[in-house]
């Protein structure tokens, strides 16, 4: 069923706003719950298991897709996002807009950038939903980069894979 919503998810019309270009990544990590100056909200839950508050009002596809992201984490840092967040946040890869920082001890600070953003949601459900598919991570890499080169911003710096 998740594999369905998953791959639901990139023919949904959310009703989300575009990515901001005019944002700046805190790296202020002292509250738990915090607003950076982009007006990113970040939040700590005590692991991958345990959705953020900000996330408790957004739709339930949304909100499978945060926690697939979580617990794809190898697959997305291999994976850019083309919405401008490399510039605008200094995201590395498409798992930075879900998740800020991963603790030694399994807690995880979320980023609720991939909220406000249907690019981000895109990259992350197809490449899931390609890789639960038999999809090598090299052949997701490069539908991602073909279908997003044209028309969208700069990717983010990630590494080749």
């Amino acid at each position: 069923m998740k594999k369905i919503i998953i791959s639901g998810i990139l023919l949904c019309n959310l009703l989300l706003a575009a990515c901001s270009q005019s944002e700046e990544k805190s790296h202020d990590h002292s509250n738990e719950n915090q607003q950076t100056a982009a007006a990113d909200i970040r939040e700590e839950t005590s692991g991958a298991d345990v959705l953020p508050e900000f996330l408790k009002e957004k739709p339930e596809d949304m909100q499978i897709v945060y926690q697939a992201a979580a617990q794809n984490r190898d697959l997305l840092e291999k994976i850019p996002c083309y919405c401008g967040c490399g510039d605008s946040v200094g995201h590395k890869d498409n798992y930075d807009c879900f998740v800020h920082e991963n603790k030694e001890n399994g807690e995880i600070i979320w980023d609720d950038h991939g909220t406000k953003c249907i690019v981000c949601l895109e990259i992350a459900a197809k490449a899931i939903t390609d890789l639960q598919n038999g999809k090598t991570v090299k052949e997701i890499r490069s539908e991602i980069d073909q279908q997003y080169e044209k028309g969208y911003a700069e990717p983010t710096p990630t590494e080749e894979v």
